[in-house]
C-alpha cells in the first residue's frame, strides 16, 4: 500500500462518497461556525483533504482566498461540478498535498484538515509542513477520528482486515493526547479542543493551534 494506492481507493469510492449523507448535521453546523468566526475577511485560506468540496463551498466566500487540495482527482472532478453549479468568488479548487511544491512557504493564514490527519502515512512531517506554509501566527485548525479513543476491535481487527482485501486505504490510529503531543511538537501552541458531536460519544476532537 502506498500514497498512490490510498489516492486510487479516494477515486474509486469519490461518487458514493459524495452521495452520502452527513452524519451530524447539527455537530458539522457548529464545526463550520466555529470555524468561520475564527477567520478574518483577509484570510489566505488553504484546505487540505478537503473531499468533495462541501466545507471549502459553505467557508470560502467568508475570506480573501480560498485553496481547497485532495490528493484524489475524483474528489476533485466531483468539488469543480458543484464549484460550477454554484460559484464562489475566491474558491479554487486543485488535485494536491500538503507537500506539492506549487504551495509556498508563508503563504496562508490558516490551514485546515478535517477528517485528514487519519489519513496521512507520514503524520509529524505533515504536521511540520502545514507550520511551514503559515505565515506568522497563522492558525491550522483540524477535526480528526482519534481510532487510540475507540473501540480496540477496530483498529487491530477489522481496520487491517479492510486494508487487506481493498475495502479501506491506509488509516493511523493515535489517542486525542498523542495528536495534540504530534501537534505541538511540530511547532503550535494549541489555543482549544473541542467536540461538536450533538449524538453522545465522539472522538474527533476540534482542535485550533497556532504557529509558534
Amino acid at each position: 500500500m502506498s500514497i498512490t494506492s490510498d489516492a486510487r481507493f479516494w477515486d474509486r469510492t469519490s461518487r458514493k462518497y459524495a452521495r452520502s449523507a452527513i452524519a451530524d448535521r447539527d455537530g458539522y453546523a457548529r464545526t463550520l461556525d466555529r470555524t468561520l468566526a475564527l477567520f478574518d475577511a483577509t484570510d489566505r485560506v488553504l484546505e487540505l483533504g478537503c473531499g468533495t468540496g462541501t466545507t471549502a463551498l459553505r467557508l470560502a466566500g467568508e475570506v480573501k482566498s480560498y485553496l481547497a487540495t485532495d490528493f484524489s482527482e475524483g474528489m476533485i472532478a466531483i468539488a469543480e461540478e458543484k464549484h460550477r453549479a454554484d460559484p464562489v468568488s475566491g474558491l479554487a479548487f486543485r488535485t494536491a498535498t500538503a507537500d506539492s511544491t506549487e504551495l509556498e512557504i508563508g503563504q496562508f493564514d490558516a490551514v485546515l484538515g478535517f477528517n485528514y490527519l487519519h489519513l496521512v502515512r507520514d503524520l509529524p512531517g505533515t504536521l511540520r509542513r502545514i507550520h511551514a506554509l503559515l505565515a506568522a501566527d497563522g492558525l491550522f485548525i483540524s477535526k480528526t477520528p482519534c481510532l487510540g479513543d475507540m473501540n480496540p476491535l477496530i483498529r487491530l481487527v477489522l481496520l487491517p482486515a479492510m486494508r487487506a482485501t481493498g475495502l479501506a486505504p491506509h488509516v493511523g490510529a493515535f489517542s486525542t493526547a498523542e495528536l495534540g503531543r504530534l501537534i505541538s511538537s511540530a511547532g503550535f501552541d494549541i489555543l482549544a479542543t473541542e467536540i461538536h458531536s450533538t449524538r453522545g460519544n465522539d472522538n474527533r476532537p476540534y482542535i485550533v493551534a497556532i504557529k509558534r
